[in-house]
């Protein structure tokens, strides 16, 4: 495993529910297009996967 993640946000949270604009929000992700470092274990792991359909996730 990596030792931490770099998150973008590539999808808008217009739309989606409540749950998901929650746990982007929790991620750090406040706009479009930004990009987070966030490290690699299991809860962060658990909130990308919830959003997996709005993110692009990169091991660094």
């Amino acid at each position: 495993m990596a030792e931490k993640l770099k998150i973008t946000l590539v999808k808008s949270t217009i739309g989606a529910i409540p749950k998901h604009k929650a746990t982007v929000e929790a991620l750090g992700l406040t706009k479009l297009n930004k990009t987070v470092e966030m490290p690699d274990n299991a809860p962060v792991r658990g909130m990308i996967n919830q959003v997996r359909h709005l993110v692009k996730v990169e091991e660094i």
